[in-house]
């Protein structure tokens, strides 16, 4: 196969002999390119040992060389030639190899093709952006061989084959994909398609383009999950954005399979099973930050669903005053993450925000002098300083496992991702009465139920009053987006909702998001959690000894200063953080 652009061109542009200096020292790179003598690296490099900078740095303070000359000695330090991009003509098949919001987002220029190594080569505006040639890699499916070029010519190059303002919709892509011809074929096929042709099938470049485009438009959206779901005529594509599902334009009901197995290849996971759920994870790197995947496949009775959880490393807040907890509760959760030994539990349903919570509470606590251990499944956030396990119970290692093997690496602090069984809440309760600091999670609506719980995973009472020392419950409301932000007057009906007069609310003003391009009309932007902490003291482990019941702690807690999830959710409503709809939603009416 012949390649296709200015192969021959761009051959005589290209800087010759980056062979001989890939992974040489930048100093003698930059003495082979003829832009340093000995001499001067010497120079640099006694001046390296001073300050502990990079050298090429100091050689560019010093004016020995260019800010151009370092970045193509980089360049050529990695493996990447030089091109210049203003004397190419990308040719239009290639340019529609790659989305224009790919493009713009990676900051790369696709300018030529090798079918027959299924090779695209394309111009990065600087060499730090190497990094973005795996991403391309596993969202085109293509060998990525990448070149340097002028910053100012790539993004004269982005202008010109990108414009603004054409780029591609959902709506013009479904179309491209109904157009298809080899698409087309498999209308009426249903899922009696040998692995060959499916092979073919999602290669195809419209069912890339589509992908590409719902996963980038995910990430930039902030989607927490993103769902493809097969139906019997139809097949959706949905987000959940701040806990909400939104469901987007749906693709033809045929290219179900394509989708699907396009992201099990993207994942490496097996494309010819399609009897069994499979789970994997694709690893992106977004302007720097790094982005997973987690994939999970689920047969159904229409073909294969599939979801991918998006964990945004650069989104979290891992910090305990930016995750929405008053300051009065702040200061007691503070006190509580500081005792010396104890079971601190977190509750409440999937996706209430528990391990952010948790996240927050070991950074906090996260020093040289302290010995933090986590077992999780799965580690979703990597943070330094922290021994972090993933459970796998295929080949045996088990939360309770992990837990056993913990108490002999002499930990200060222990995360128990979740306590599922009988097993685990035992080896969690002796690891605190050995004097170990575990915090842990448990699914319940509120915190006295969370003493229910324990109890039917069978840790007796006693236990219980020994070990543990607080319940924190908690859920994730949505923000009002301040850009569209409105005062208004609720309703009696609204109010009565939250078993609320107009005299509770008196002169208080309530507001609301009125709807604008930067919350996407929806009204809120981001989230924030609502906290109800349950601190045990000697009054609420004789009600735990003495068998009382959830509602009965729940009385006692309150009158001993606990604010309830309502309570707190009214808290942030007064503050016009968020809605009475949203509360409303979250919190259960308190008997």
């Amino acid at each position: 196969m012949s390649e296709t652009g200015p192969a021959s061109e761009g051959r005589g542009r290209r800087k010759p002999g980056v062979e001989q200096l890939r992974g040489r020292q930048l100093g003698r790179i930059l003495i082979r390119m003829g832009k340093l003598r000995r001499s001067q690296v010497h120079e640099a490099l006694e001046i390296q040992k001073e300050r502990r900078r990079p050298i090429g740095a100091i050689l560019v303070e010093l004016g020995h060389i260019s800010e151009k000359d370092l970045k193509a000695a980089l360049a050529a330090q990695i493996g990447m030639e030089e091109i210049d991009l203003s004397q190419v003509d990308a040719p239009p098949e290639v340019i529609n190899l790659m989305p224009a919001q790919m493009a713009t987002t990676y900051q790369v220029i696709p300018f030529e093709y090798n079918e027959e190594r299924h090779e695209l080569s394309v111009a990065l505006g600087t060499p730090d952006n190497f990094v973005a040639t795996d991403d391309l890699k596993t969202l085109l499916g293509l060998t990525i061989k990448p070149f340097l070029c002028d910053p100012a010519h790539l993004q004269s190059a982005l202008d010109r084959y990108y414009p603004e303002g054409e780029q591609e919709s959902m709506t013009t892509l479904l179309d491209e994909l109904a157009a298809d011809e080899d698409l087309a074929q498999f209308r009426d096929r249903g899922d009696s398609i040998d692995l060959a042709e499916l092979k073919e099938m999602m290669e195809l470049n419209p069912v890339k383009k589509l992908l590409n485009l719902v996963l980038l438009q995910a990430i930039k959206d902030k989607a927490s999950d993103i769902h493809f779901e097969p139906f019997e005529d139809e097949y959706q594509m949905r987000y959940r954005i701040d806990g909400v599902l939104y469901a987007m334009v749906p693709p033809p009901r045929y290219i179900s399979l394509a989708i699907s197995s396009r992201i099990k290849v993207m994942a490496n996971l097996d494309i010819s099973e399609r009897r069994l759920p499979q789970d994997g994870r694709i690893e992106l790197q977004l302007k720097g930050a790094p982005i997973d995947l987690r994939v999970s496949v689920l047969p159904t009775m229409f073909g294969e669903s599939v979801v991918l959880r998006v964990l945004d490393r650069s989104n979290v807040q891992l910090s305990l005053d930016k995750i929405g907890m008053a300051d009065e509760d702040l200061a007691v959760f503070k006190q509580l993450i500081r005792k010396p030994n104890g079971i601190i539990v977190n509750t409440g349903p999937t996706g209430s925000g528990k391990t952010t919570t948790l996240y927050a509470a070991l950074s906090e606590l996260n020093s040289p002098e302290v010995k933090i251990l986590t077992v999780e499944d799965p580690v979703e956030y990597d943070i330094d300083g922290l021994v972090q396990v993933q459970v796998k119970p295929d080949v045996g290692l088990t939360f309770a496992r992990a837990l056993r093997s913990f108490l002999r690496q002499d930990p200060d602090i222990i995360l128990v991702g979740e306590t599922r069984d009988a097993e685990t809440a035992q080896i969690s309760v002796q690891a605190s009465l050995t004097g170990h600091l575990v915090f842990t999670t448990l699914h319940t609506n509120d915190a006295p139920s969370a003493i229910a719980r324990m109890l039917d995973l069978g840790v007796e009472p006693f236990l219980i009053t020994a070990t543990l020392e607080a319940i924190v419950a908690q859920r994730l409301v949505r923000r009002i987006c301040t850009n569209c932000k409105t005062e208004y007057q609720p309703s009696e009906e609204q109010l009565s909702e939250l078993d609320l007069k107009p005299e509770d609310v008196g002169d208080r003003s309530l507001f609301y998001g009125d709807g604008c391009d930067y919350c996407n009309n929806t009204g809120y932007r981001g989230r924030m959690g609502i906290y109800e902490i349950m601190v045990l003291d000697d009054s609420m482990r004789e009600l735990i000894m003495r068998h009382a019941s959830s509602a009965v702690l729940r009385r006692e807690a309150v009158k001993r200063g606990m604010r309830t999830l309502r309570d707190a959710g009214l808290a942030a409503i007064y503050d016009g953080i968020t809605t009475i709809d949203e509360v409303v939603r979250e919190t259960i009416r308190e008997e």
